[in-house]
């Protein structure tokens, strides 16, 4: 309740960046029509066999029913390498990890410690191999895989430096197949459910940060909305444009507004 006290307090005195953060939601694209998002989700034929996928030079067994990374999700796993992303010496939380790709990163990337969490239990069974075997007991940095619904098994009072999630927010129901709609296209309530878990258990350190991607295939709009009215300034890392259609992907840095 004093969160959401304070978050009003700085939304009625006129908070300089809480005005800068709606102007820049008001410069977002809109959602694009239905056809073209159903179109362009379409699930892979093969999505319920056994299949690899090779990051760098490191290879991932993945199990029917769970899902390669995409290009976005490698816009996660890219700036975590680089440094754009900072996990080193800090608490990092991987959510709706998969494959755990951005986990196996952030453990040779020196994070302290390391929560990777997917509802799914083949997800998380395939990232725990993964991460054993390329970076194995690494002094200095804990690893905890959790089979969890969002943040639902994380023990309470942890809190994180930084967290990232590339969330399946997809409006439109593209599919039948529950894989697909649990990896793609459960809506902005899964958006809507992590922001308050993330603010209601005081997830986030005092200067942590939230790296967080949506493209128009969601409603970007009202889901950077709804951050801002929880407490949070979003700010554009990066914005992905794509040869083939009218999709634009985003990669925003949200901090809380006390300690912007």
């Amino acid at each position: 309740m004093g969160e959401q006290n304070r978050m009003r307090t700085a939304l009625s005195a006129g908070d300089p960046a809480v005005a800068r953060a709606w102007a820049l939601r008001e410069t977002l694209p809109p959602t694009l029509p239905a056809d073209e998002i159903i179109a362009l989700n379409a699930p892979k034929a093969d999505l319920h066999t056994r299949r690899t996928y090779a990051y760098r030079d490191w290879k991932f067994e993945v199990p029917p029913g769970v899902f390669l990374p995409g290009e976005t999700s490698r816009m996660i796993h890219d700036r975590i390498l680089d440094g754009t992303i900072p996990v080193s010496g800090r608490s990092y939380a991987a959510m709706g990890a998969g494959l755990g790709v951005e986990a196996v990163v952030a453990g040779l990337r020196g994070a302290t410690e390391i929560h990777a969490m997917d509802v799914d239990p083949e997800s998380v069974r395939a990232m725990t191999e993964a991460y054993e075997r390329i970076v194995g007991d690494r002094p200095g940095t804990l690893f905890h895989p959790w089979v969890s619904d969002l943040f639902d098994s994380v023990p309470d009072g942890a809190r994180f430096d930084v967290v990232t999630f590339n969330p399946p927010a997809v409006r439109e129901t593209v599919s039948e197949d529950p894989a697909v709609v649990r990896n793609v296209c459960v809506g902005i309530g899964i958006a809507r459910r992590f922001f308050d878990q993330v603010v209601h258990r005081d997830l986030l350190a005092d200067d942590g940060e939230v790296y967080f991607i949506v493209s128009n295939t969601s409603e970007m709009r009202n889901i950077v909305g709804y951050a801002i009215e929880s407490g949070f300034v979003p700010e554009v890392i990066h914005r992905q444009l794509w040869d083939t259609d009218n999709v634009q992907t985003f990669l925003f840095k949200l901090r809380r507004i006390a300690a912007v």
